[in-house]
């Protein structure tokens, strides 16, 4: 499978796919079923078969499986976000996806078998405020979640089904955090945030 380059967008397909040789990406085709409203973000598993776009209108989540050049959606999960997509992540194993959005909860879990989505309980302790972006440890025992109210940023350690609340880093991110991300080692975070530095 060739090396592939997804963006959301805020104008129709909302969607574009572009396979990458060398140098060169060339777009294929749009999948039947475009994502219903203005992308806001998309993550690939990590086996590059399936394609997590998240955006601003109902059900906020499309999910496509790629054989070949051919993306194709998979059905809806049961439960669906509860608001705007801004944020999606893949856990290492491809078998857990996690979603950012801005409604409460602001962070909906789902479980993936198959092609089937089964959103996963809340956590006890949820993100404070409109979920911007997430990011799973590359261990997939650890999530983080940034978010539009302080603390800004939300740690989860994951056993099972299960995702508790850490304790918060002892200097929080200055402002509200849009961009989270794991060293591939999972030892370090990074966090893009609204306020200096």
């Amino acid at each position: 499978m060739p090396y592939s380059l997804a963006i959301a967008h805020y104008t129709s397909p909302y969607l574009t796919v572009y396979n990458r040789v060398g140098d060169v990406l060339t777009k294929i085709a749009n999948p039947a079923t475009l994502p219903a409203g203005i992308g806001r973000g998309v993550a690939w598993s990590p086996d590059g078969t399936s394609l997590a776009v998240v955006y601003d209108t109902s059900p906020y989540l499309t999910v496509y499986n790629r054989a070949g050049d051919v993306l194709t959606k998979i059905a809806d999960p049961a439960t669906l976000p509860v608001g705007n997509g801004y944020g999606a992540a893949w856990s290492p194993d491809g078998t857990s996806l996690a979603v950012a959005h801005n409604a409460s909860p602001y962070l909906t879990v789902y479980n993936r078998v198959g092609d089937v989505l089964t959103k996963i309980a809340n956590p006890a302790t949820l993100p404070a405020g409109v979920g911007h972006g997430v990011a799973w440890s590359s261990d997939g025992t650890s999530l983080a979640v940034v978010h539009s109210t302080s603390p800004y940023l939300t740690l989860y350690n994951r056993a099972g089904d299960v995702l508790t609340k850490i304790a918060d880093p002892a200097t929080l991110p200055a402002n509200v955090g849009y961009g989270v991300a794991w060293s591939p080692d999972g030892t370090s975070l990074a966090v893009g945030h609204a306020g200096s530095p």
